[in-house]
C-alpha cells in the first residue's frame, strides 16, 4: 500500500480597507456676505453657482451643512484652505470636518 502525503493549501483573501471619511462642514455665521460664501464654495470644493448657492441656504437655516466628504487629511486640507480664504478678507466664516458615520 503507498503512502499518500496529501497537503492542503489554504488561501487567504486580503481585502484593503477603506479609509474612514470626513464631512466638511460649514458653519453658518451673520456676518460674511452670502456671495462671498458662494465664491469660497465654487473656489476650493468645485461646486457650480447652483450647488454653492443651496449648500449656503442649507448652511443659513440649519446652522450648519455638510459639503463634501473626503479622507481625513484632504478634508482638513480643504476646511482649512477654505477658512483660510475667508479669514484673509477679514470674514469669521468657518469650515470644521468631523467624522461620517
Amino acid at each position: 500500500m503507498a503512502d499518500n502525503d496529501t497537503k492542503v493549501k489554504t488561501r487567504t483573501n486580503l481585502k484593503t480597507a477603506r479609509p474612514p471619511l470626513y464631512k466638511v462642514m460649514l458653519v453658518n455665521d451673520d456676518f460674511t456676505p452670502r456671495d462671498f460664501v458662494v465664491r469660497v464654495l465654487k473656489a476650493e470644493f468645485r461646486m457650480t453657482e447652483d450647488q454653492a448657492a443651496r449648500v449656503m441656504i442649507t448652511a443659513h437655516t440649519k446652522g450648519s451643512c455638510v459639503v463634501a466628504v473626503f479622507t481625513r487629511e484632504i478634508a482638513e486640507e480643504k476646511a482649512t484652505r477654505a477658512t483660510d480664504m475667508a479669514r484673509g478678507e477679514g470674514f469669521p466664516l468657518l469650515f470644521t470636518i468631523e467624522p461620517e458615520t
